[in-house]
């Protein structure tokens, strides 16, 4: 029995890209047909009836009408559009981070229902969460998870020895955790904490109520962060576009506190 023609889906918008005088691609992220790239036409005018409901991070449903080379979008209707997120341009940034994180991690029209939930979840998440940065570590343990790229937090990486409660080694190559014993065998890998390895665990198996319990000092913060980002950028095998965003917004963040300082 052939496909129908036209299709309504529930999706997120993760990104969208000029396509001609009038029209965009915009690049969605449905529940069961995955990844998506879509043709909206006169999305550019400013009298479309389309432009409020497809902005990058908007919860929608749209009906999409199956294409020779790509899809279009006939109609669409906001579900979700996060407005505490779109009005804090640290938590936007977040948002669009994770966004591209699913982008570029995801094959094109491939069941999606385990991350379209995830993407869901934590942009409600970074609309009215205190602990925005640890949401989006979160996002990165279960998105790898789900993806097939679960980094090991128990055992050992190499040896597959239960890790014991002392510092061990990060190697992104290896796949995760690695105990002293493998890094002195030649292995380039990066300290990790006792405590950095506890809050990776924390965030892989537990509700994010429950790790928000946790206070992380800067530097602990910056540790988990820093492993996870070498994980990711050696999954993509690139850089992040977003996070340069994110860390000019620390910059600029920090840069009042630093110009009030004494020298």
């Amino acid at each position: 029995m052939p496909r129908p023609r036209v299709y309504k889906t529930q999706a997120i918008v993760l990104r969208q890209r000029k396509l001609g005088e009038a029209d965009k691609i915009v690049t969605l992220y449905s529940a069961h047909r995955g990844r998506i790239d879509a043709v909206a036409k006169g999305l550019r005018r400013t009298k479309s009836r389309l432009a409020g409901h497809l902005e990058p991070l908007t919860l929608g449903s749209y009906l999409i009408a199956e294409g020779r080379d790509l899809d279009i979008v006939t109609q669409a209707e906001t579900v979700e559009a996060f407005p505490a997120l779109r009005a804090d341009l640290e938590r936007l940034g977040r948002g669009l981070y994770c966004a591209e994180l699913v982008d570029r991690l995801t094959p094109e029209r491939s069941e999606g229902n385990p991350v379209f939930r995830l993407l869901g979840e934590t942009l409600a998440m970074l609309s009215d969460a205190a602990e925005i940065d640890l949401a989006v570590r979160r996002f990165e343990l279960h998105l790898l998870a789900a993806l097939g790229y679960r980094p090991a937090l128990e055992r050992c990486a190499v040896c597959d020895r239960r890790l014991e409660a002392v510092p061990n080694y990060w190697s992104a190559a290896a796949g995760g955790a690695v105990c002293p014993d493998c890094a002195d065998k030649g292995l380039v890998g990066e300290p990790l904490s006792l405590n950095g390895l506890k809050v990776l665990r924390l965030l892989q198996r537990s509700p994010f109520a429950e790790a928000t319990r946790v206070h992380l000092s800067a530097a602990l913060a910056g540790e988990v962060e820093a492993r996870l980002a070498g994980y990711v950028r050696h999954v993509l095998e690139r850089d992040v576009r977003s996070a340069h965003f994110l860390e000019t917004l620390r910059r600029e963040a920090a840069a009042p506190a630093n110009q009030g300082a004494p020298p």
